[in-house]
């Protein structure tokens, strides 16, 4: 399925803008023709897939409990 920059842009929540400048950096890939950029919107399957798998491991991470320290010896 093939978006349009502004459909692209509200998917990938940024501006229009950063969407051209991504299609003119080449780090989006396009479809010019003739009168406006069409973007594939399979790209970004992997990506936002990886960054699902980011965000639950850095959750998994931040919901570890912190072992206590078995060299803090209590002075009280």
């Amino acid at each position: 399925m093939y978006l349009t920059v502004k459909e692209t842009a509200e998917y990938l929540s940024i501006t229009e803008s950063a969407v051209n400048e991504l299609i003119l950096s080449k780090k989006i890939r396009a479809l010019h023709d003739g009168e406006q950029y069409l973007v594939n919107k399979e790209q970004f399957t992997t990506h936002l897939k990886q960054v699902e798998k980011y965000k639950e491991l850095i959750e998994e991470i931040l919901n570890e409990p912190i072992p206590e320290d078995i060299d803090i010896k209590d002075e009280d």
